[in-house]
C-alpha cells in the first residue's frame, strides 16, 4: 500500500529584500570606516572599509523576512498560521495599500510591513481563540499572495 503524497511544495514564496537604494545607503558606511583608519594606513583603511560594506550588505540581505504559503500554512517572517483560521484575503496597492499600512492598520493585528514595498495583503483572522484581528503583510505581488492563500484554503 502506498502512502498518499502530500503537496508540500511552496505555492508562494517571496523574500522581502531591501531596495537597492537602502543597500547603497548601508554600503556608504564602508568609506566612513575607511576614513577613520586612514591615519593607521591606507591599505588597512581600504580593506576594513570594503569588509564593513560587504558585511553590512550581506547582513541586510540575510536578515530579510520571507513570506510563503506552503501546504496549508502561511508564513510571514517568523510567524505562521494555518490558513483554515484565516478569512478572505484582500490584495491592496496604491492608496488603498497606504491606508492599510497607516490609519487602517489594525491595532491588534500581526504586521509584517517593509518600506519600499507598495503592495499589501490583509487577511482577517477568524480564530475566536486568537487575540489577533488580522494579518497585514507587505508583498511586491499582492494578487499572487492572495491567490495562493485562497488556493491553500481549498
Amino acid at each position: 500500500m502506498q502512502n498518499p503524497a502530500t503537496d508540500a511544495r511552496p505555492r508562494y514564496r517571496e523574500r522581502l529584500a531591501p531596495s537597492l537604494w537602502l543597500l547603497v545607503t548601508v554600503a556608504v558606511a564602508g568609506p566612513m570606516v575607511s576614513l577613520v583608519f586612514v591615519p593607521i594606513g591606507s591599505t588597512i583603511a581600504l580593506v576594513l572599509g570594503a569588509a564593513v560594506s560587504a558585511l553590512l550588505v550581506i547582513g541586510f540581505i540575510a536578515a530579510t523576512p520571507v513570506v510563503s504559503v506552503e501546504g496549508t500554512e502561511l508564513r510571514a517572517g517568523r510567524a505562521h498560521i494555518d490558513v483554515s483560521f484565516l478569512g478572505h484575503p484582500l490584495a491592496l496597492t496604491g492608496a488603498d495599500a497606504r491606508d492599510a499600512r497607516g490609519p487602517g492598520l489594525p491595532a491588534r493585528g500581526w504586521h509584517l510591513i517593509r518600506g519600499g514595498i507598495d503592495g499589501v495583503v490583509v487577511v482577517p483572522n477568524i480564530d475566536p481563540d486568537d487575540p489577533i484581528d488580522a494579518w497585514t503583510i507587505s508583498t511586491r505581488t499582492p494578487d499572487r499572495l492572495a491567490a495562493a492563500i485562497r488556493r491553500a484554503q481549498g
